[in-house]
C-alpha cells in the first residue's frame, strides 16, 4: 500500500470509530456476533507471518516449496534448447561452408590452368558463383 491509501485507511478507522458510540444496541449485537463467527471460521493453525532476512527467505522458500524450481526450469529449459539449436545450427552451417570451399579449392588445385586464368575478371566470376551455390 502507498502512503495515500494508508492515510485514507486511517481516516476511514477514526471516522467509524467515532461512530461506534451512537451505534443502537441491536446493530451492536450483529456486530458482535458476525465478528465472533469470523474469529470461528478462522484457521487455528494459520501461521502469522514472520519478518526473515533475504537469504534466509530464499533458503526458506526453496525447501517449503520444491515445485516451485520445476516452475522456473519450466522457462528455462527451453530457452537454454533454444540457444542450443542456435548453435548448433550454425556450427553445422560453418562446416557445410567449409567443405564447399575446400571442394572449390581442390576443384582448382587438380585443374591445370595457366596463370592468366587466376587473372582473367571472368575466373573470378566463375569462383564467385561457385561459392554462392
Amino acid at each position: 500500500m502507498n502512503t495515500e491509501d494508508l492515510n485514507f485507511a486511517y481516516k476511514v478507522r477514526h471516522a467509524l470509530n467515532e461512530k461506534l458510540d451512537n451505534l443502537p444496541p441491536s446493530t451492536s449485537e450483529r456486530l458482535a456476533a458476525a465478528r465472533a463467527q469470523a474469529m470461528a471460521r478462522k484457521k487455528a493453525h494459520a501461521p502469522a507471518p514472520l519478518a526473515h532476512s533475504v537469504a534466509a527467505g530464499t533458503i526458506g522458500r526453496f525447501f517449503s516449496q520444491p515445485f516451485a524450481l520445476l516452475g522456473r526450469m519450466s522457462l528455462v529449459l527451453p530457452l537454454l534448447a533454444m540457444g542450443a539449436g542456435v548453435v548448433g545450427i550454425y556450427q553445422y552451417e560453418q562446416d557445410q561452408q567449409i567443405a564447399e570451399l575446400a571442394e572449390l579449392d581442390a576443384e582448382v588445385l587438380s585443374d591445370e590452368l595457366p596463370l592468366s586464368a587466376y587473372l582473367d575478371h571472368g575466373f573470378n566470376a566463375y569462383l564467385t558463383t561457385k561459392r554462392e551455390q
